[in-house]
Protein backbone atom coordinates (compact mmCIF):
# COMPACT_ATOMS: atom_id res chain seq x y z
CA UNK A 1 0.00 0.00 0.00
CA UNK A 2 1.34 3.40 -0.95
CA UNK A 3 2.22 5.62 2.02
CA UNK A 4 0.35 8.93 2.12
CA UNK A 5 2.16 11.88 3.74
CA UNK A 6 -0.45 13.90 5.61
CA UNK A 7 1.97 16.59 6.79
CA UNK A 8 1.99 19.53 4.41
CA UNK A 9 4.63 21.52 6.30
CA UNK A 10 6.03 24.74 4.87
CA UNK A 11 4.80 26.16 1.60
CA UNK A 12 8.16 27.81 0.98
CA UNK A 13 9.86 26.83 -2.27
CA UNK A 14 13.20 25.03 -1.92
CA UNK A 15 16.33 27.17 -2.21
CA UNK A 16 19.23 25.72 -4.14
CA UNK A 17 22.83 26.40 -3.06
CA UNK A 18 23.29 28.38 -6.25
CA UNK A 19 20.26 30.57 -5.52
CA UNK A 20 21.37 31.13 -1.95
CA UNK A 21 24.85 32.21 -3.08
CA UNK A 22 23.29 34.48 -5.69
CA UNK A 23 20.91 36.03 -3.12
CA UNK A 24 23.81 36.84 -0.77
CA UNK A 25 25.61 38.97 -3.33
CA UNK A 26 25.19 42.30 -5.05
CA UNK A 27 23.50 44.38 -2.35
CA UNK A 28 24.21 48.03 -1.64
CA UNK A 29 25.15 49.20 1.85
CA UNK A 30 21.96 50.57 3.40
CA UNK A 31 23.15 51.54 6.88
CA UNK A 32 21.19 54.60 7.97
CA UNK A 33 23.07 57.46 9.53
CA UNK A 34 20.81 58.12 12.50
CA UNK A 35 21.87 61.24 14.37
CA UNK A 36 18.66 62.34 16.10
CA UNK A 37 17.80 60.88 19.49
CA UNK A 38 14.14 60.01 20.04
CA UNK A 39 12.27 62.59 22.11
CA UNK A 40 11.27 59.96 24.65
CA UNK A 41 14.85 58.74 25.24
CA UNK A 42 15.66 61.26 27.97
CA UNK A 43 12.42 60.56 29.81
CA UNK A 44 13.00 56.81 29.57
CA UNK A 45 16.50 57.19 31.03
CA UNK A 46 15.06 58.96 34.09
CA UNK A 47 12.51 56.16 34.54
CA UNK A 48 15.21 53.48 34.37
CA UNK A 49 17.27 55.25 37.02
CA UNK A 50 14.23 55.51 39.26
CA UNK A 51 13.53 51.81 38.80
CA UNK A 52 17.11 50.88 39.67
CA UNK A 53 16.81 53.04 42.79
CA UNK A 54 13.87 50.94 43.94
CA UNK A 55 15.80 47.65 43.51
CA UNK A 56 19.46 48.61 43.83
CA UNK A 57 21.72 45.56 44.02
CA UNK A 58 19.44 43.34 41.96
CA UNK A 59 19.30 42.48 38.26
CA UNK A 60 16.07 43.66 36.64
CA UNK A 61 14.77 42.03 33.46
CA UNK A 62 11.93 43.56 31.42
CA UNK A 63 11.10 41.90 28.07
CA UNK A 64 9.11 43.36 25.18
CA UNK A 65 7.49 40.04 24.29
CA UNK A 66 7.20 38.36 20.93
CA UNK A 67 4.57 37.72 18.29
CA UNK A 68 1.29 36.08 19.29
CA UNK A 69 -0.28 33.55 16.98
CA UNK A 70 -3.62 34.49 15.48
CA UNK A 71 -4.21 31.41 13.33
CA UNK A 72 -1.91 28.77 11.80
CA UNK A 73 1.09 30.76 10.56
CA UNK A 74 -0.54 34.17 10.98
CA UNK A 75 0.37 36.43 13.90
CA UNK A 76 -1.19 39.53 15.37
CA UNK A 77 0.50 42.82 14.66
CA UNK A 78 3.19 43.09 17.31
CA UNK A 79 2.66 45.40 20.25
CA UNK A 80 5.34 45.43 23.01
CA UNK A 81 4.58 45.22 26.71
CA UNK A 82 3.78 48.65 28.12
CA UNK A 83 6.41 48.53 30.88
CA UNK A 84 9.10 47.81 28.29
CA UNK A 85 7.97 50.73 26.13
CA UNK A 86 7.85 53.02 29.15
CA UNK A 87 11.42 52.17 30.13
CA UNK A 88 13.01 52.16 26.68
CA UNK A 89 10.90 53.87 24.01
CA UNK A 90 11.62 50.85 21.81
CA UNK A 91 8.78 49.05 20.03
CA UNK A 92 10.58 46.15 18.35
CA UNK A 93 9.73 42.53 19.08
CA UNK A 94 11.84 40.25 21.30
CA UNK A 95 13.81 43.05 22.94
CA UNK A 96 14.87 42.67 26.57
CA UNK A 97 15.98 45.42 28.94
CA UNK A 98 18.45 44.33 31.63
CA UNK A 99 19.49 46.65 34.45
CA UNK A 100 22.40 45.16 36.36
CA UNK A 101 22.80 45.38 40.17
CA UNK A 102 25.23 48.30 39.82
CA UNK A 103 22.82 50.22 37.57
CA UNK A 104 24.44 49.38 34.23
CA UNK A 105 21.73 49.36 31.56
CA UNK A 106 21.71 47.15 28.48
CA UNK A 107 19.05 46.64 25.85
CA UNK A 108 19.27 43.33 24.00
CA UNK A 109 17.77 43.59 20.53
CA UNK A 110 17.40 41.48 17.42
CA UNK A 111 19.39 43.44 14.84
CA UNK A 112 18.65 44.01 11.20
CA UNK A 113 18.79 40.90 9.03
CA UNK A 114 21.72 42.02 6.93
CA UNK A 115 22.86 40.33 3.73
CA UNK A 116 25.51 38.13 5.35
CA UNK A 117 23.09 35.30 6.18
CA UNK A 118 20.00 33.93 4.38
CA UNK A 119 17.64 35.19 7.10
CA UNK A 120 16.77 38.33 5.15
CA UNK A 121 15.06 36.37 2.38
CA UNK A 122 14.18 33.02 4.04
CA UNK A 123 12.70 33.93 7.43
CA UNK A 124 9.01 34.82 7.11
CA UNK A 125 8.79 36.35 10.60
CA UNK A 126 12.02 38.33 10.79
CA UNK A 127 13.47 38.43 7.30
CA UNK A 128 13.70 41.89 5.79
CA UNK A 129 12.21 40.88 2.44
CA UNK A 130 9.22 39.39 4.28
CA UNK A 131 8.63 41.65 7.26
CA UNK A 132 10.48 44.88 6.49
CA UNK A 133 13.66 46.44 7.74
CA UNK A 134 14.66 46.41 11.41
CA UNK A 135 17.16 48.96 12.69
CA UNK A 136 20.78 47.96 13.06
CA UNK A 137 22.16 47.83 16.59
CA UNK A 138 24.05 51.04 15.93
CA UNK A 139 20.95 52.82 14.70
CA UNK A 140 19.02 51.73 17.79
CA UNK A 141 21.84 52.84 20.09
CA UNK A 142 21.89 56.33 18.62
CA UNK A 143 18.11 56.64 18.54
CA UNK A 144 17.39 55.30 22.02
CA UNK A 145 20.56 56.61 23.75
CA UNK A 146 21.18 53.37 25.64
CA UNK A 147 23.78 50.60 25.40
CA UNK A 148 22.63 48.01 22.84
CA UNK A 149 23.73 44.39 22.61
CA UNK A 150 22.88 41.55 20.27
CA UNK A 151 19.95 39.45 21.45
CA UNK A 152 22.08 36.33 20.99
CA UNK A 153 24.18 37.41 24.00
CA UNK A 154 21.22 37.40 26.37
CA UNK A 155 21.29 33.70 27.21
CA UNK A 156 24.86 33.76 28.48
CA UNK A 157 24.07 36.82 30.62
CA UNK A 158 20.93 35.42 32.23
CA UNK A 159 22.22 31.88 32.69
CA UNK A 160 24.76 33.00 35.29
CA UNK A 161 23.67 32.09 38.81
CA UNK A 162 24.21 33.90 42.05
CA UNK A 163 22.86 37.27 40.90
CA UNK A 164 19.60 38.28 42.64
CA UNK A 165 17.17 38.79 39.78
CA UNK A 166 13.66 40.08 39.28
CA UNK A 167 11.85 39.39 36.02
CA UNK A 168 8.65 40.77 34.53
CA UNK A 169 7.14 37.34 33.88
CA UNK A 170 4.45 36.11 31.55
CA UNK A 171 5.66 38.35 28.73
CA UNK A 172 8.34 36.25 26.99
CA UNK A 173 8.43 32.47 27.47
CA UNK A 174 12.08 32.33 26.41
CA UNK A 175 13.12 34.84 29.07
CA UNK A 176 10.96 33.07 31.66
CA UNK A 177 12.78 29.84 30.85
CA UNK A 178 16.25 31.38 31.03
CA UNK A 179 15.50 32.80 34.47
CA UNK A 180 13.40 29.96 35.89
CA UNK A 181 15.88 29.37 38.72
CA UNK A 182 15.43 32.97 39.88
CA UNK A 183 11.61 32.90 39.93
CA UNK A 184 9.99 33.85 43.21
CA UNK A 185 7.52 36.16 44.97
CA UNK A 186 9.82 39.10 44.26
CA UNK A 187 8.69 38.98 40.64
CA UNK A 188 5.12 39.79 41.64
CA UNK A 189 6.32 42.79 43.62
CA UNK A 190 8.45 43.85 40.64
CA UNK A 191 5.41 43.80 38.31
CA UNK A 192 3.39 45.78 40.85
CA UNK A 193 6.10 48.42 41.30
CA UNK A 194 6.47 48.84 37.54
CA UNK A 195 2.78 49.67 37.27
CA UNK A 196 2.78 51.85 40.38
CA UNK A 197 5.62 53.91 38.94
CA UNK A 198 3.45 54.56 35.87
CA UNK A 199 0.47 55.83 37.86
CA UNK A 200 1.69 59.45 37.71
CA UNK A 201 2.41 60.63 34.18
CA UNK A 202 5.32 62.91 33.34
CA UNK A 203 4.91 65.92 31.06
CA UNK A 204 5.88 63.96 27.96
CA UNK A 205 3.27 61.32 28.65
CA UNK A 206 0.58 63.93 29.22
CA UNK A 207 1.42 65.40 25.82
CA UNK A 208 1.04 61.97 24.21
CA UNK A 209 -2.35 61.47 25.85
CA UNK A 210 -3.47 64.89 24.66
CA UNK A 211 -2.50 63.84 21.14
CA UNK A 212 -4.43 60.57 21.50
CA UNK A 213 -7.51 62.52 22.59
CA UNK A 214 -7.15 64.93 19.65
CA UNK A 215 -7.00 62.06 17.13
CA UNK A 216 -9.96 60.42 18.83
CA UNK A 217 -11.95 63.64 18.66
CA UNK A 218 -11.40 63.78 14.90
CA UNK A 219 -12.41 60.13 14.69
CA UNK A 220 -15.72 60.88 16.42
CA UNK A 221 -16.35 63.66 13.92
CA UNK A 222 -15.65 61.19 11.12
CA UNK A 223 -18.28 58.82 12.55
CA UNK A 224 -20.90 61.55 12.69
CA UNK A 225 -20.24 62.35 9.04
CA UNK A 226 -20.54 58.65 8.23
CA UNK A 227 -23.95 58.19 9.86
CA UNK A 228 -25.92 58.29 6.56
CA UNK A 229 -23.91 55.35 5.20
CA UNK A 230 -24.09 53.53 8.55
CA UNK A 231 -27.89 53.69 8.39
CA UNK A 232 -27.71 51.83 5.07
CA UNK A 233 -25.16 49.29 6.34
CA UNK A 234 -24.44 48.63 10.03
CA UNK A 235 -22.51 49.63 13.13
CA UNK A 236 -19.44 48.08 11.54
CA UNK A 237 -19.21 50.88 9.01
CA UNK A 238 -18.64 53.37 11.83
CA UNK A 239 -16.09 51.04 13.41
CA UNK A 240 -14.14 51.02 10.14
CA UNK A 241 -14.34 54.78 9.76
CA UNK A 242 -12.86 55.32 13.22
CA UNK A 243 -10.16 52.69 12.65
CA UNK A 244 -9.12 54.51 9.49
CA UNK A 245 -8.50 57.71 11.46
CA UNK A 246 -6.62 55.82 14.18
CA UNK A 247 -4.34 54.15 11.64
CA UNK A 248 -3.88 57.30 9.59
CA UNK A 249 -2.74 59.53 12.46
CA UNK A 250 -1.70 57.03 15.11
CA UNK A 251 -0.67 53.42 15.53
CA UNK A 252 -4.05 51.72 15.86
CA UNK A 253 -7.10 51.73 18.08
CA UNK A 254 -6.20 51.35 21.74
CA UNK A 255 -8.90 48.70 22.23
CA UNK A 256 -11.79 47.18 20.30
CA UNK A 257 -14.18 50.00 19.46
CA UNK A 258 -17.69 49.75 20.88
CA UNK A 259 -20.25 50.90 18.32
CA UNK A 260 -23.57 50.11 19.96
CA UNK A 261 -26.84 51.26 18.46
CA UNK A 262 -30.19 50.75 20.14
CA UNK A 263 -30.32 47.87 22.63
CA UNK A 264 -26.69 46.96 21.97
CA UNK A 265 -25.74 49.94 24.14
CA UNK A 266 -26.88 47.99 27.20
CA UNK A 267 -24.01 45.53 26.62
CA UNK A 268 -21.02 47.18 28.26
CA UNK A 269 -18.35 45.71 25.96
CA UNK A 270 -20.31 45.25 22.74
CA UNK A 271 -17.71 44.70 19.99
CA UNK A 272 -19.56 42.61 17.40
CA UNK A 273 -20.68 45.92 15.91
CA UNK A 274 -22.95 44.25 13.38
CA UNK A 275 -26.29 45.78 14.28
CA UNK A 276 -28.54 48.18 12.44
CA UNK A 277 -28.24 51.94 12.94
CA UNK A 278 -31.74 53.42 12.93
CA UNK A 279 -33.25 56.85 13.36
CA UNK A 280 -34.97 57.12 16.72
CA UNK A 281 -32.31 55.05 18.51
CA UNK A 282 -29.39 56.20 20.57
CA UNK A 283 -25.87 55.32 19.48
CA UNK A 284 -23.20 54.66 22.10
CA UNK A 285 -19.66 55.16 20.75
CA UNK A 286 -16.76 54.09 22.97
CA UNK A 287 -13.48 54.41 21.10
CA UNK A 288 -9.90 55.52 21.53
CA UNK A 289 -7.02 56.08 19.14
CA UNK A 290 -3.54 54.90 20.12
CA UNK A 291 -0.70 57.24 19.20
CA UNK A 292 2.46 56.03 17.50
CA UNK A 293 4.07 56.20 20.93
CA UNK A 294 1.31 53.73 22.05
CA UNK A 295 -0.64 55.98 24.45
CA UNK A 296 -4.39 55.64 24.09
CA UNK A 297 -7.48 57.72 24.63
CA UNK A 298 -10.77 56.21 25.85
CA UNK A 299 -13.86 58.34 25.22
CA UNK A 300 -17.57 57.55 25.12
CA UNK A 301 -20.34 59.65 23.69
CA UNK A 302 -24.02 58.85 23.22
CA UNK A 303 -25.59 60.37 20.12
CA UNK A 304 -29.15 60.40 18.80
CA UNK A 305 -28.96 58.75 15.39
CA UNK A 306 -31.54 61.18 14.02
CA UNK A 307 -29.63 64.16 15.38
CA UNK A 308 -32.27 64.95 18.01
CA UNK A 309 -32.85 63.43 21.45
CA UNK A 310 -36.37 62.28 22.27
CA UNK A 311 -37.86 63.51 25.58
CA UNK A 312 -37.17 60.29 27.51
CA UNK A 313 -33.73 59.91 25.93
CA UNK A 314 -32.87 63.44 26.97
CA UNK A 315 -34.05 62.89 30.54
CA UNK A 316 -31.98 59.73 30.94
CA UNK A 317 -28.98 61.38 29.33
CA UNK A 318 -29.25 64.37 31.67
CA UNK A 319 -29.33 61.99 34.64
CA UNK A 320 -26.07 60.33 33.50
CA UNK A 321 -24.55 63.73 32.79
CA UNK A 322 -25.42 64.86 36.33
CA UNK A 323 -23.66 61.76 37.68
CA UNK A 324 -20.64 62.46 35.49
CA UNK A 325 -20.47 66.07 36.70
CA UNK A 326 -20.70 64.94 40.33
CA UNK A 327 -17.80 62.55 39.76
CA UNK A 328 -15.66 65.23 38.08
CA UNK A 329 -16.21 67.55 41.06
CA UNK A 330 -14.45 64.99 43.29
CA UNK A 331 -11.21 64.82 41.32
CA UNK A 332 -8.32 66.54 43.05
CA UNK A 333 -5.03 65.53 44.68
CA UNK A 334 -5.54 63.69 47.96
CA UNK A 335 -9.10 62.57 47.20
CA UNK A 336 -9.92 58.94 47.82
CA UNK A 337 -9.84 56.98 44.56
CA UNK A 338 -13.34 55.61 45.12
CA UNK A 339 -14.88 59.00 45.99
CA UNK A 340 -15.77 59.94 42.41
CA UNK A 341 -17.50 56.59 41.86
CA UNK A 342 -19.50 56.97 45.07
CA UNK A 343 -20.57 60.48 44.06
CA UNK A 344 -21.78 59.24 40.69
CA UNK A 345 -23.63 56.28 42.19
CA UNK A 346 -25.42 58.55 44.66
CA UNK A 347 -26.82 60.59 41.77
CA UNK A 348 -27.82 57.49 39.82
CA UNK A 349 -29.42 55.73 42.80
CA UNK A 350 -31.66 58.72 43.49
CA UNK A 351 -32.41 58.98 39.79
CA UNK A 352 -33.42 55.31 39.62
CA UNK A 353 -35.70 55.91 42.59
CA UNK A 354 -37.31 58.84 40.78
CA UNK A 355 -37.88 56.55 37.79
CA UNK A 356 -39.71 54.16 40.09
CA UNK A 357 -37.50 51.16 39.39
CA UNK A 358 -35.37 50.96 42.58
CA UNK A 359 -37.05 48.45 44.94
CA UNK A 360 -35.69 50.09 48.11
CA UNK A 361 -35.12 53.73 49.14
CA UNK A 362 -31.91 55.13 47.61
CA UNK A 363 -30.39 55.80 51.05
CA UNK A 364 -30.75 52.12 51.87
CA UNK A 365 -29.46 50.97 48.49
CA UNK A 366 -26.36 53.11 48.91
CA UNK A 367 -25.56 52.06 52.47
CA UNK A 368 -26.36 48.36 52.28
CA UNK A 369 -23.82 45.92 50.92
CA UNK A 370 -26.49 44.55 48.58
CA UNK A 371 -26.14 47.57 46.30
CA UNK A 372 -29.36 46.80 44.42
CA UNK A 373 -28.98 49.90 42.23
CA UNK A 374 -26.03 48.14 40.55
CA UNK A 375 -28.49 46.06 38.50
CA UNK A 376 -28.59 49.12 36.23
CA UNK A 377 -25.08 50.58 36.70
CA UNK A 378 -23.11 47.32 36.65
CA UNK A 379 -19.49 48.48 36.81
CA UNK A 380 -17.07 50.99 38.27
CA UNK A 381 -17.04 54.59 37.13
CA UNK A 382 -13.51 54.83 35.76
CA UNK A 383 -9.95 53.55 35.57
CA UNK A 384 -6.40 54.75 35.03
CA UNK A 385 -5.40 55.56 31.45
CA UNK A 386 -2.05 55.63 29.65
CA UNK A 387 -0.11 53.09 27.63
CA UNK A 388 -2.91 50.63 28.42
CA UNK A 389 -6.56 51.49 28.25
CA UNK A 390 -6.93 49.97 31.73
CA UNK A 391 -3.56 51.26 32.81
CA UNK A 392 -1.43 50.12 35.74
CA UNK A 393 -3.68 47.15 36.48
CA UNK A 394 -0.94 45.29 38.38
CA UNK A 395 -0.58 48.12 40.91
CA UNK A 396 -1.40 47.07 44.44
CA UNK A 397 -4.75 48.10 45.86
CA UNK A 398 -3.22 50.45 48.44
CA UNK A 399 -1.69 52.46 45.60
CA UNK A 400 -4.71 52.38 43.31
CA UNK A 401 -8.23 51.28 44.26
CA UNK A 402 -7.75 52.00 47.97
CA UNK A 403 -5.36 54.86 47.40
CA UNK A 404 -5.59 58.58 46.86
CA UNK A 405 -5.44 60.62 43.70
CA UNK A 406 -2.27 62.53 42.85
CA UNK A 407 -1.44 65.32 40.43
CA UNK A 408 -0.30 63.87 37.12
CA UNK A 409 -2.62 60.87 37.15
CA UNK A 410 -4.88 60.42 34.13
CA UNK A 411 -8.12 58.51 34.47
CA UNK A 412 -11.50 58.02 32.86
CA UNK A 413 -14.80 59.07 34.39
CA UNK A 414 -17.64 57.00 32.93
CA UNK A 415 -20.71 56.28 35.07
CA UNK A 416 -23.59 54.88 33.06
CA UNK A 417 -27.09 53.40 33.10
CA UNK A 418 -27.93 50.15 31.31
CA UNK A 419 -31.48 48.86 30.93
CA UNK A 420 -31.43 45.41 29.37
CA UNK A 421 -34.03 44.72 26.66
CA UNK A 422 -35.43 41.76 28.65
CA UNK A 423 -35.57 43.48 32.05
CA UNK A 424 -39.17 43.13 33.24
CA UNK A 425 -38.47 45.16 36.39
CA UNK A 426 -38.38 48.41 34.42
CA UNK A 427 -41.05 50.05 32.25
CA UNK A 428 -41.08 48.92 28.64
CA UNK A 429 -40.01 52.34 27.41
CA UNK A 430 -36.71 52.07 29.32
CA UNK A 431 -35.75 48.64 28.06
CA UNK A 432 -32.86 48.47 25.63
CA UNK A 433 -31.40 51.87 26.50
CA UNK A 434 -27.76 52.23 27.53
CA UNK A 435 -26.08 55.55 28.27
CA UNK A 436 -22.46 56.17 29.23
CA UNK A 437 -20.57 59.46 29.09
CA UNK A 438 -16.83 58.96 29.40
CA UNK A 439 -14.23 61.67 29.85
CA UNK A 440 -10.43 61.43 29.95
CA UNK A 441 -9.25 63.54 32.87
CA UNK A 442 -5.89 64.79 34.17
CA UNK A 443 -5.58 65.40 37.90
CA UNK A 444 -3.88 68.78 38.35
CA UNK A 445 -2.30 70.49 41.36
CA UNK A 446 -5.59 72.10 42.37
CA UNK A 447 -8.29 69.99 40.73
CA UNK A 448 -8.58 68.41 37.32
CA UNK A 449 -8.60 69.17 33.60
CA UNK A 450 -10.89 67.33 31.20
CA UNK A 451 -8.69 66.34 28.26
CA UNK A 452 -11.68 65.25 26.19
CA UNK A 453 -13.52 68.58 26.43
CA UNK A 454 -13.22 69.06 22.66
CA UNK A 455 -16.20 66.73 22.25
CA UNK A 456 -19.54 68.18 23.38
CA UNK A 457 -21.28 66.43 26.26
CA UNK A 458 -24.51 68.35 26.91
CA UNK A 459 -27.61 67.47 24.83
CA UNK A 460 -28.09 70.82 23.09
CA UNK A 461 -24.36 71.02 22.34
CA UNK A 462 -24.36 67.49 20.93
CA UNK A 463 -27.29 68.21 18.63
CA UNK A 464 -25.69 71.42 17.37
CA UNK A 465 -22.32 69.69 16.91
CA UNK A 466 -23.84 66.80 14.94
CA UNK A 467 -25.63 69.26 12.68
CA UNK A 468 -22.50 71.34 12.14
CA UNK A 469 -20.18 68.37 11.50
CA UNK A 470 -22.53 66.65 9.07
CA UNK A 471 -23.43 69.79 7.10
Amino acid sequence: MKRVDLHTGSHDLPVSPALEEFMLSGWADSERHVTQVDEVAGWAAVRRRQLHGRFSGERLVVPAGSFKRRSNDQHYRFRPHSAYVWLTGDQSSDGVLVIEPDGEEMLYLRPRSDRSTPEFFRDRMYGELWAGRRPTLGESRRRLAVTIRHLAELESVLSGRGVPTRVLRGVDVHVDGLTADAAGPGDLEFAAVLDEMRLVKDDWEIGQLEEAVAITTRGFEDMVRALPMAKRTSERYLEGVFWQRARLEGNDVGYHSIVAAGAHAATLHWIDNDGAVRDGDLLLLDAGAETRSLYTADITRVLPVSGRFGPLQRDLYELCLKANDAALDCLKPGADWRAFHQAAMTVLAYGLADLGVLPVPPERALTEKSGLYRRWTLCGSGHMLGLDVHDCAAARADSYLHGRLAAGQVLTVEPGLYFQPDDELVPAELRGIGIRIEEDVLVTDNGCRVLSSGLPRRPDEIEAWMHRVSS
